[in-house]
């Protein structure tokens, strides 16, 4: 899917593309409809540095108990 972005907003924005991406990738993020390696994906991130950038803004990583049982799982196998 391509979604075209008129130039008059993104020059009214003051921001880049790059910048309009991240800012888009880290509100799917915490909303939750992303989910890290999506968000980092869309806005051209690696993941440790996607995660920096939610760090800046104190944007929590999810992490739910589901999440936490299956670390667990994880680290009893090694």
């Amino acid at each position: 899917m391509i979604v075209e972005i008129p130039d008059q907003i993104i020059n009214q924005s003051g921001l880049s593309a790059k910048e309009i991406l991240l800012k888009i990738a880290l509100v799917f993020f915490q909303e939750e409809k992303l989910t890290l390696g999506q968000a980092s994906r869309l806005a051209g991130l690696h993941q440790f540095e996607f995660q920096k950038e939610l760090a800046a803004r104190n944007i929590f990583v999810h992490y739910g108990e589901e999440d936490y049982q299956n670390d667990l799982k994880t680290i009893s196998f090694i």
